[in-house]
């Protein structure tokens, strides 16, 4: 007797002579896993798989050490301001009133504020320190004074840079404006905190008279994007799980055709939950975006096991068994087979663990260990609480329900499922040759598949959070300000969240040729980057903020030139003093920008040509940064996103195949040591493989990119292909080991199995699909896929596996692995076993 063996009569034992104890010990670990539960935290966005990239962490620098960041710190936010005019006095006066209260507000932590009111107010008083002084004197200036400061604060620059592109200098207008604000908080500082800040931040600026919050005033912040993001996923659960839930009441309803027995049902599922929450909790594995998959797939399999439980069952008290014995031949025939599927699914899993992004490791360690707590709560539990409930029935007044088969007898159904089994009389070959074929194709075609990953693609577009509106509470989605906030960026700023590259210049850049070294990135630019009329590429750095200051102050341009030994423009010597003396005039605030406070570091902007693909101008900066003299790392979002996809291709292909490969070898060797032939792994292979060609095909031919969150799908779709064809092998190899005909076998197999997968494809399919319902199209996506993956899946079980079974046997036996010629007596096989 096999260790198989052993624990599959323990499990008879126990479910069979004390399922009361065996229930009340599942609900005692029920009753332990809602500890971890209550600790379950949360973890959303982008910044999940940026983390450990060179580009994110120069990134990270860049917002540490200078005073304007690409694209907001942590600890930082924009204040965006819309008005008829922004430079008009009534703006001006209220922009310098929001900031005052925004920086007097001690429970904020606001450290400062800074704008092109700023700048103004101190031409018309440089006394003026505090943003109240500020205010005053603007309100006090004479019409003729404030325009007077506007064109010589424009003139050093500090007015261009911080209005839209629609400004126009000589009637001194613009429609909106950035405030920045930063947070004086500790680098140890939560992102909770900063969200809790920035948040309580917008109330402020709100109570400015004049200001509407969301409106004319928006603050934006990393804090609030995050926010946000995790405001998306709950507005994806509240309207995902109350619909899936309809849908499997729906379907199990309709699989069980019994009230108790699908009550049953769902206290395990919920079980399998609850038990995978309560392991997050205590492993202190955060709940994020990729993790929302998981509680589908784990009900996925939960279904699939429950349906074939009870529908085994039902099939051998239907043939006139007692309670006790029919549930013992059910529990020694599918243990087997679900032990095969969720060691099979673990691994799938599991070859996530190679993935570089933290959310896709952590993603398949809680799916596999929620498919062991699957395994042993269908495997056990419900067998246990059935037999429990029938005893109880016998002996109690409750009326019978449905109590056959799916699929079995007569019915339309079995019918229809038996079509597998005509086309493997008819046709096999044909069936088998076209069935790979197409999958091939679709694993051929699927090669050209799109990748994305960025912070917008977390985020619905507007025609569908105006769809979703329109739902009645509490079903109504949060109103996100991250849309408004990138239309705005492109529309009126001009400038996108990929517009630009940056190389961060990470060494002193107090020598004598530094400035120079700076200023000879900027010569013979690659075609990705924009040029000026010079051919240089269209650059921001200190350099050009010397070059436009020296330009407005004479007294400054001297200093420049006296420095200039090679006549370049360019300042060579005594550089330090050039910087005392810029950081000491009105292009303050431009300087700190791009050079760091200590002087250690140093930031140069290149702007991209528009059109230009996101891939080349990554290389095209990379390859600047590598022949540089200048100790330097490209960066900027658009070469983290890039780096991000390079990794998202690597990790989907070696999770593919980690998972291929340890699948393999698991089922060969497996069914080599439980039925003395490895080429059952390998009939269950086939279609695994076919089901996986297609799926990848379906992501091209759907227009369904490969991003961050489901990535894992590949390595996944060959956990949810073993599901449907070892349940089916393992049932025929039962039937043709007993000594009946090949078709016979499948026959039996087809009508004992068929209506059972055919329920939980139902089930399952429909239960991912309405993830097509959430907010988040990342998570919309995955549903789609996992959804098709389950359904190829079911049809290559159906329509595939019995003509390759007679195909293998017709075939296999002249090379000697044909089915006959390997088959060997239960007897035979433990024979080999002790010698």
């Amino acid at each position: 007797m096999t260790a198989a063996d052993r624990f599959v009569e323990r499990v008879d034992a126990a479910v069979t002579d004390r399922p009361a104890v065996v229930v009340a010990l599942f609900v005692v670990v029920s009753l332990v896993a809602i500890g971890g539960v209550v600790a379950v935290t949360t973890a959303a966005g982008a910044d999940q798989f940026t983390q450990d990239i060179p580009a994110q962490e120069a990134l990270d620098d860049i917002d540490e050490e200078f005073e304007s960041s690409i694209g907001g710190a942590a600890t930082s936010a924009q204040l965006i301001v819309s008005d008829d005019n922004v430079l008009s006095r009534p703006a001006l006066v209220r922009i310098l009133e929001t900031q005052h209260r925004l920086e007097t507000r001690s429970t904020l932590r606001v450290g400062s504020t800074s704008s092109h009111a700023n700048a103004i107010a101190t031409r018309l008083d440089p006394t003026a320190e505090t943003a109240a002084e500020q205010r005053d004197a603007v309100e006090e200036a004479t019409p003729r004074e404030l325009a007077a400061a506007i064109e010589e604060a424009d003139a050093a620059g500090a007015v261009g840079a911080q209005v839209s592109a629609d400004y126009n200098p000589t009637a001194q207008r613009a429609g909106t404006a950035i405030v920045g604000v930063t947070y004086d908080l500790p680098e140890s500082a939560t992102s909770v905190r900063v969200e809790e800040l920035q948040t309580r931040s917008v109330g402020v600026v709100d109570s400015v008279p004049g200001s509407e919050a969301g409106d004319n005033v928006i603050l934006f912040g990393d804090g609030i994007l995050q926010n946000e993001i995790a405001a998306l996923l709950t507005d994806t659960a509240i309207i995902v799980f109350p619909a899936a839930l309809l849908f499997i009441l729906l379907f199990l309803l309709f699989a069980y055709r019994d009230p108790i027995d699908m009550t049953l049902g769902l206290t395990a599922l919920g079980m399998s939950v609850l038990w995978t929450f309560g392991f997050m909790g205590y492993a202190g594995i955060p709940f994020s975006d990729s993790l929302i998959t998981v509680f589908p797939l784990l009900l996925a399999v939960g279904i699939d096991f429950g349906i074939h439980i009870i529908n085994r069952y039902r099939e051998e008290r239907l043939d006139g068994g007692e309670i006790g014995d029919s549930m013992r031949i059910t529990t020694d025939q599918l243990l087997i087979a679900f032990i095969l599927v969720t060691i099979t699914t673990v691994m799938s899993l599991l070859a996530n663990v190679v993935s570089p992004f933290e959310p896709n490791r952590d993603f398949g360690i809680v799916a596999a260990v929620g498919m062991v707590f699957t395994l042993l709560v269908f495997g056990i539990y419900l067998p246990a609480a059935k037999v429990l409930v029938d005893r109880g029935r016998t002996r109690l007044p409750i009326p019978e329900f449905g109590t056959t088969p799916l699929g079995s007898g007569g019915s339309r159904l079995g019918s229809v499922l038996h079509v597998g089994v005509d086309l493997s009389r008819i046709a096999p070959v044909a069936v088998v040759l076209l069935v790979l074929v197409g999958g091939a194709a679709g694993g051929v075609y699927g090669t050209g598949v799109d990748t994305e990953f960025s912070e917008e693609a977390f985020f619905p577009d507007q025609d569908r959070l105006d769809a979703y509106t329109q739902l009645p509470e509490p079903f109504a989605p949060t109103q996100y300000t991250f849309l408004q906030v990138l239309t705005l960026f492109e529309e009126e700023f001009e400038q996108d969240f990929i517009g630009s590259v940056t190389l961060y210049v990470d060494q002193s850049v107090r020598d004598d040729d530094s400035l120079e070294l700076i200023d000879r990135t900027t010569r013979n630019p690659p075609d990705t980057f924009e040029t000026t009329d010079d051919r240089r590429a269209e650059s921001t750095s200190i350099v050009t903020v010397i070059d436009d200051h020296a330009e407005a102050d004479p007294a400054f341009r001297e200093t420049v030139e006296r420095n200039d030994r090679l006549g370049t423009g360019v300042p060579d010597r005594n550089v330090d003093e050039v910087y005392d003396e810029i950081l000491a005039s009105p292009a303050e605030g431009q300087a700190r920008g791009y050079l760091a406070a200590d002087r250690g570091s140093a930031r140069i902007d290149y702007t991209i040509r528009p059109g230009v693909d996101g891939g080349e101008a990554v290389a095209d900066v990379q390859a600047l940064a590598d022949r540089t003299p200048l100790d330097a790392v490209a960066t900027g979002q658009l070469v983290v996103d890039e780096e991000v996809i390079e990794l998202l291709l690597d990790s989907a292909v070696r999770s593919l195949i980690a998972a291929f490969v340890l699948t393999a070898l698991f089922l060969t060797l497996s069914y080599r040591y439980l039925e003395g032939k490895a080429v059952y792994g390998l009939i269950n292979l086939i279609p695994v493989l076919t089901t996986v060609g297609l799926l990848v095909g379906s992501m091209r031919l759907l227009d369904i990119p490969l991003t961050p969150i489901n990535a894992p799908i590949l390595s996944v779709s060959i956990g949810l292909g073993v599901d449907y064809t070892v349940h089916f092998v393992h049932r025929f190899v039962d039937e043709y080991k007993g000594g009946k005909p090949i078709h016979e076998a499948l026959e039996v197999t087809m009508g004992g199995t068929a209506g059972a997968l055919t329920g939980s494809m139902l089930t399952t399919v429909t239960g991912l699909g309405v993830l097509w319902l959430a907010v988040i199209p990342l998570i919309q996506d995955f549903g789609a896929l996992l959804a098709l993956g389950v359904f190829y899946a079911y049809l290559c079980s159906i329509v595939l596996v019995p003509s390759l079974v007679v195909v293998w046997d017709r075939f296999g036996s002249v090379v000697g692995l044909g089915l006959e010629a390997n088959l060997r007596s239960e007897e035979e096989v433990r024979t080999d076993g002790g010698r």
